[in-house]
């Protein structure tokens, strides 16, 4: 029997979707896409965080050309519009996503790092786009979400030049959020996974579809938005507990725990 090409695994609230396909460097080919998307879908309803990572020698290396060369212009357009549609469930889903990245994370592979919301690297990790190299475009969301989290000028360098960033640039850039020793990425996701799976359901509402909205509002509208979510989250059970707890001095002090 084939091997699934998306692994998944729910453990104490946190749903681990690995990419499987290591021969391949786990290159998104249309059926990895598609187990990918109804891994998440399954993540999404069953857990409160969820992990993404790579089987093998590196979490991605991007979109597998093999099946790119044959298509049609309007077969790339919505194509596009695919990895697009599973990489925005991940972004604007229930739950957050953290990357753990070791190896190559380039093309395909750092918009899916880039569509989640923490990122996990490792010292080995390597961050590229080579579409511009290729004579090509990216397809899966980074002309829009990985130049807001690093810049449209550093983007277009990585484009125009080829470059490469390891793990201590990317952190620079604001690209990983975490760098960890060679082989950590996997611990640190799984210690931040606990963390973010215990936060009010509310609180996470707000910054998984509050926060980025905001962002591209006006000032007052987004000032407006934000009281709203405020009047939300700390009406909510949870806040009220943790209030408590807090005023009662049975909450960890900051840094602790």
């Amino acid at each position: 029997m084939t091997e699934a090409l998306v692994s998944l695994e729910i453990r104490d609230s946190v749903a681990w979707i690995g990419l499987n396909r290591p021969a391949k460097r786990n290159a998104i080919n249309d059926a990895l896409l598609a187990a990918l998307d109804a891994a998440v879908g399954t993540a999404q309803a069953s857990a409160r965080a969820m992990v993404i990572f790579g089987q093998g020698p590196c979490f991605c290396a991007g979109l597998d050309l093999s099946e790119h060369g044959a298509r049609s212009a309007e077969a790339v357009f919505h194509h596009s519009r695919s990895w697009q549609a599973t990489f925005r469930r991940i972004r604007t889903g229930r739950i957050p996503a953290i990357a753990a990245i070791h190896g190559a994370c380039v093309g395909g592979g750092l918009e899916l790092a880039g569509a989640c919301h923490i990122r996990v690297a490792d010292e080995t990790a390597i961050f590229a786009l080579p579409e511009g190299s290729r004579g090509i475009f990216v397809g899966g969301g980074a002309s829009v979400h990985v130049a807001r989290l690093i810049g449209t000028a550093r983007m277009a360098d990585m484009m125009l030049t080829g470059r490469a960033l390891d793990a201590a640039a990317a952190e620079r850039a604001g690209l990983a959020t975490y760098v960890t020793e060679a082989g950590g990425a996997l611990a640190q996701a799984a210690t931040l996974a606990a963390k973010v799976a215990q936060m009010a359901p509310l609180t996470v509402m707000g910054v998984l579809q509050a926060l980025p909205r905001i962002q591209d509002m006006a000032e007052e509208d987004g000032l407006f938005v934000e009281s709203m979510m405020a009047a939300l989250a700390q009406t909510g059970p949870e806040a009220q507990a943790g209030l408590a707890a807090f005023l009662e001095k049975r909450a960890a002090r900051l840094g602790e725990g």
